[in-house]
């Protein structure tokens, strides 16, 4: 079976990059971006995750099939994530009842 050979250089390079990254997110641990400290690090994360996949795993060079079952992963994670997001968001939506015990007790008070 002949695999994709990769030179050296390249995995040094990635290697690098990936220590540069975890620099990064480090740093911006430091700084006060607000709401958006959460935001920059998941971009930081997810550059790491893609050079991760597509080099040491050898993403970069497999045939379409494995792209589309990544792909297809991929997908299936963001539907998840709606679904969930969209059950958090609209959870004000209908007012909030009161509890059974509460009720109870304005029945039997004076």
């Amino acid at each position: 079976m002949s695999e994709h050979v990769i030179a050296k250089r390249i995995y040094v390079g990635i290697f690098a990059g990936l220590i540069a990254l975890t620099a990064l997110t480090t740093a911006v641990a430091y700084v006060d971006l607000g709401a958006f400290n959460t935001v920059a690090a998941l971009v930081i994360a997810v550059c790491k995750g893609t050079l991760v996949a597509l080099f040491f795993m050898h993403l970069k060079y497999q045939p379409g099939l494995t792209r589309a079952t990544v792909l297809a992963g991929l997908l299936w994670l963001a539907i998840l994530l709606v679904i969930t997001l969209s059950d958090d968001f609209t959870r004000q939506w209908s007012p909030t009842g009161q509890s059974w015990q509460q009720s109870t007790v304005q029945r039997t008070g004076p």
